[in-house]
């Protein structure tokens, strides 16, 4: 229905949304662990304004009965207030069945925006963002040239709970490699625990194109650790976890065990599980490496 700059990304959830292309790629781009936004075409820059709203008309003539609406591409919340409120003022206009808008989210972005802009964009019906947080440990993000730090992902998402917006926060399991594994995880517990998320998912870091630039901050050799070090990293972070009505999903395809809940009701549950992956992982259903291909 509308013409995109592929690759496009979207977080699993957002599969029954239109996706709306407000920027191309990632201002930030920087990070050593993502490839999404590195082919040429993908260079960030803004989609015109007039390009936003004749796709926004075009899908409201399409017939079909739109209530999501995901901006992409990586760092649609990089664009200023004033173009975002159009954006969702043309969304009201022309698709006023929509409920929920929402899109990935940089902290930085929410620092550079004040909370009378985040209120208005969520009264507007922006009212979730997919925060890639990574790690809460600072030396892992540092090492990753993520850009923030533990105290402006927290920043960021109180912000956020504070416009009334929710949070989906995402952790990167085996992110800090096999020297940082155990800091990483606390480290990242401390910072769901301190921020308390509407939504909490962990993926394992993977590295489809290679590990080349992930290895350059660490002393040239990045070791991914194997799948029982991944499990003993996910046990130390689930155990560190003291969440209340988190809604936890560890499903993605590159993760071995899949755990779903909520955190903390079903945090026994999930401690049991990975301990079962780790001491007869054969009597519990685990993902073979072919079903983890992304």
């Amino acid at each position: 229905m509308l013409n995109y700059i592929e690759p496009v990304f979207r977080p699993p959830s957002e599969w029954k949304s239109l996706i709306l292309q407000v920027t191309n790629g990632c201002s930030w781009n920087k990070c050593s662990f993502c490839d999404m936004y590195t082919a040429s075409q993908k260079r960030f820059r803004a989609q015109k304004i007039d390009k936003i709203e004749q796709d926004i008309i075009l899908a409201a003539k399409s017939g079909q009965d739109i209530r999501r609406i995901f901006l992409a591409d990586g760092d649609a919340m990089s664009l200023p207030f004033k173009r975002l409120e159009a954006i969702c003022l043309f969304i009201n206009t022309h698709l006023p069945r929509v409920t929920r808008i929402s899109s990935y989210c940089l902290p930085r972005n929410i620092a550079n925006k004040t909370m009378e802009e985040l209120t208005r964009l969520r009264a507007l019906g922006l009212s979730l963002l997919y925060v890639g947080c990574e790690s809460g440990d600072d030396e892992v993000l540092r090492r990753i040239q993520k850009g923030e730090t533990f105290a402006s992902s927290l920043a960021a998402l109180n912000k956020m709970k504070v416009a009334g917006m929710k949070s989906s926060v995402m952790i990167l399991n085996g992110l800090g490699g096999v020297t940082l594994s155990k800091q990483h995880a606390i480290a990242s517990a401390k910072l769901m625990n301190e921020a308390q998320p509407d939504y909490l998912s962990t993926l394992v870091v993977s590295f489809p194109l290679g590990k080349k630039r992930m290895d350059e901050g660490f002393n040239g050799d990045f070791q991914l650790p194997n799948q029982q070090g991944l499990f003993e990293e996910m046990l130390c972070l689930v155990e560190h976890l003291e969440l209340d009505k988190t809604i936890f999903r560890s499903d993605h395809a590159s993760n071995y065990l899949v755990l779903k809940g909520v955190l903390g009701k079903d945090k026994s549950a999930f401690i049991e599980q990975i301990n079962t992956a780790l001491t007869m992982p054969e009597s519990i259903s685990l993902r073979q490496e072919w079903q983890r291909g992304l």
